[in-house]
């Protein structure tokens, strides 16, 4: 048997909406985030899940959240990690994104991850990110049974950088758009771990579960 874990990206916020970098900031849901977080957890209703892991992010516990309230189990424990939590931006928190299109690294940290140093905004690197999101990754998967389902709600590079890397790709491959795309809000991924392997089975599913 393997473990089963459901990676959703947090339901669409404010700042989504007004086009502007959130990373470690904060916007509450709006109601199309909400009604995705409840279609999300519709879908996901039958699956017993062990336990649910989110960030220390409002947007992604009220995700989880109305995800848990669908599930045909009410008593689902639900836990809060830092590691979860989406990039820091640093000094482009809050900026909108068409505001930053004449800064150079703005298009490096878009376009070319490796290459990225957070200089101007002093916030973290792709491989920051990548060493947090692996490592909570790897801590969840192991307090977990082989026949066990658990589900993880964080945040768009978060689960972007993640899934690359379940993929099979190097994380710097992360935003090469011929190779991998970025996770879309609500939808649902599975990684399947078995006998120390983990891969990712399932990316952006946004119906219902076969």
């Amino acid at each position: 048997m393997a473990l089963n874990i459901y990676l959703v990206r947090h339901g669409k916020t404010v700042w989504n909406l007004e086009g502007r970098l959130q990373g470690s900031g904060d916007s509450p849901l709006v109601e199309e985030g909400i009604e995705g977080a409840k279609k999300a957890g519709r879908a996901l209703k039958e699956v017993k899940f062990a336990a649910a892991y989110s960030s220390m992010q409002k947007r992604a516990q009220d995700t989880a959240n109305y995800i848990l309230a669908e599930n045909n189990d009410k008593n689902i424990p639900h836990f809060h990690h830092f590691g979860l939590n989406e990039f820091d931006f640093g000094l482009w928190e809050g900026t909108k994104s068409v505001d930053l299109h004449s800064n150079d690294e703005y298009w490096t940290m878009k376009k070319t991850p490796a290459e990225y140093r957070a200089e101007t905004n002093g916030g973290e690197t792709y491989e920051d990110l990548y060493n947090r999101v692996i490592n909570v990754f790897n801590q969840i998967a192991q307090l977990h049974q082989a026949n066990e389902n658990v589900l993880i709600v964080a945040h768009g590079m978060t689960l972007t950088v993640l899934t690359a890397v379940l993929r099979g790709l190097h994380w710097s491959e992360c935003r090469d758009e011929t190779k991998h795309s970025f996770v879309i809000n609500t939808a649902i991924n599975r990684a399947v771990i078995e006998h120390g392997k983990a891969e990712l089975v399932e990316f952006t599913r946004t119906g219902p579960l076969a």
